[in-house]
């Protein structure tokens, strides 16, 4: 540490001095200490614009910061990675820079965006704009090189999900308010069909293998599954109140729909018309979970997933081969959004009426820890490389910058950094310039 070799041990150091190190290796992103700046920072690291007293978070600031380089990548020159967070108050989306760690800009998108997705082949990032509650919505594309609305795409009534197929040729955006879907072509930048569904579809879904489109009808309490090469319905599957969040199966064979207006959720096995005989679309079963499950979240490895039960304050773990379910565990107030880490060990439940970020170990069967954040955490999202979990604090207007690496014994929440009003949705992207 340059200043630290030049003491003799023993010696005191301002607390302006030390403050000024931290701030300036904070922003050098490889957490050791740089050279000394000419004037303190007069706002906390920890949550940029306000201030604090220096001597307040001194330990933890020291602790945060202090020669732990392999905790961040490296990364080459023409690497970017950016977070985008969709404001539904604002109108607007706020974008990260996931490389530094802070605030990239604010890009004016369309009314109420409520819904984000990045592509996998194209460097953009399409918005869903729900609009007024009388008048269409639109898709936003935003070109991720510059970060930049490159076109506006008029849909239907109060869209509020969109789904990509696997070639990023299509989108496929649930409008609510005109019980059907709009196919996008993403090339032509424009609305190709229109697909009726059942009444107030909140999520569609396509499968891996582009082969079937799952919709989940809230108000009618019914999960459609919709052929999207002939663009047709193929089946409907009733009795599942409050249909909303979907997950489908790494192999294609199944989907699961959580039915938020009960205790179940859907189990549907998926047609297979190359099969010898062919089989069709068939409901599998209702499984019974915690009250409320709003949302579902899948290992990456297909094996199991987690219903978040709002109204149990619990997750209930669930076998998808056997569609059993292992039991409920207590996690934190109103559990709204789950994200499973890639090594499939553990799953981060943000708890909505709270200012904490619950974690579960799968393996051990056991919650191990929170973390503090910011006013109701809602929607989260890993960076690229898994070492950030950044969580949406929709009742405070920032994001939590977690490092999800961090052996510290204190928090290992990084900073927060201020989204617009109303932040309800969050993708990260990554990818190489030229």
């Amino acid at each position: 540490m340059n200043h630290a070799s030049e003491r003799k041990f023993g010696t005191k150091i301002p607390e302006a001095v030390i403050l000024n190190e931290i701030a300036t290796a904070t922003e050098a992103k490889d957490l050791r200490f740089v050279r000394v700046r000419n004037r303190v920072p007069p706002v906390s690291i920890l949550r940029p614009g306000i201030r604090k007293p220096a001597t307040l978070f001194l330990p933890a600031l020291l602790l945060l910061t202090a020669c732990r380089p392999h905790d961040f990548p490296q990364y080459p020159p023409n690497y970017r990675e950016y977070a985008y967070v969709t404001n539904g108050i604002s109108g607007t989306v706020t974008v990260l820079d996931v490389v530094d760690v802070r605030v990239d800009r604010e890009i004016q998108t369309g009314q109420n965006p409520v819904a984000v997705i990045a592509g996998t082949t194209r460097n953009e990032v399409y918005v869903v704009n729900s609009g007024a509650a009388d008048g269409r919505g639109t898709v936003s594309v935003i070109n991720a090189e510059n970060n930049s609305v490159a076109a506006t795409i008029p849909v239907h009534r109060q869209p509020v999900s969109v789904d990509l197929d696997p070639t990023d040729a299509l989108a496929y955006v649930a409008n609510s308010g005109s019980n059907n879907i709009s196919i996008v072509d993403l090339k032509l930048r424009r609305e190709i069909a229109a697909i009726g569904v059942g009444d107030e579809p909140v999520a569609a879904r396509i499968s891996p293998d582009g082969k079937s489109l799952v919709v989940a009808n809230r108000r009618g309490n019914s999960v459609t599954i919709v052929d999207p090469k002939a663009r047709r319905v193929r089946a409907v599957f009733e009795g599942c109140p409050g249909a909303s969040s979907i997950v489908v199966l790494p192999d294609s064979s199944k989907a699961f729909v959580a039915c938020s207006a009960g205790h179940q959720v859907m189990s549907v096995a998926l047609a297979r018309p190359i099969a010898d005989p062919p089989e069709p679309d068939r409901l599998e079963t209702l499984m019974d979970v915690g009250r409320g499950p709003v949302y579902l979240a899948l290992k990456p490895d297909g094996g199991e997933f987690f219903s978040c039960n709002s109204l149990s304050n619990s997750i209930s773990e669930a076998s998808t081969p056997t569609n059993d379910v292992s039991g409920a565990i207590l996690m934190g107030d109103d559990p709204v959004y789950g994200l499973v880490s890639r090594d499939n060990s553990l799953i981060y439940v943000s708890d909505s009426r709270s200012q904490e970020v619950t974690i579960y170990a799968i393996d051990d069967g056991r919650r191990a820890g929170s973390i503090h954040v910011g006013n109701g955490p809602s929607a989260m999202a890993f960076s690229a490389a898994g070492h950030l979990l950044f969580v949406v604090d929709s009742g405070s207007s920032d994001v939590a910058v977690v490092r999800t690496s961090s052996r510290s014994l204190f928090t290992p929440l990084f900073t927060l950094l201020p989204t617009g009003r109303g932040p309800n949705a969050i993708v990260d992207k990554a990818f190489k310039v030229p």
